[in-house]
């Protein structure tokens, strides 16, 4: 047997709320609307994980999800420019990446991430 998908399912009475955060800002395609349920992703390959912790890392939360972007500082001002409320960060963590927590329409924290670049030099 092999994964062949994980969706997070949120529930929500609003699914409107999703398409600013999600879409806009974030730029996921809607892939699914059956108009009860709204599926957003990407027909690009991406890598499937779940991830178990007893927190966040640096003192946070454990968010609900987290969204690995390639450009960290135009997701946060997009954030900032829509009004969602930045609860952490963005901060450059000891363990390689540069993130931010956000909490999206449905109060669920997301952990917006980068990978930082790795320095001459470094293995």
């Amino acid at each position: 047997m092999k994964v062949l998908r994980i969706v997070p399912n949120f529930q929500t009475d609003n699914l409107e709320a999703a398409k600013c955060f999600y879409q806009q800002i974030l730029g996921l395609d809607i892939l699914m609307d059956h108009g009860w349920i709204v599926t957003y992703g990407s027909l690009e390959p991406m890598q499937v994980q779940v991830s178990f912790a007893a927190n966040g890392g640096s003192g946070t939360a454990v968010p609900d999800l987290s969204i690995e972007v390639d450009k960290l500082d135009v997701a946060y001002e997009k954030m900032r420019e829509a009004g969602f409320e930045i609860e952490y960060g963005p901060v450059n963590e000891p363990w390689g990446v540069r993130r931010f927590y956000v909490r999206d329409p449905f109060n669920k924290l997301i952990n917006i991430l980068a990978h930082l670049e790795k320095m001459p030099g470094e293995s």
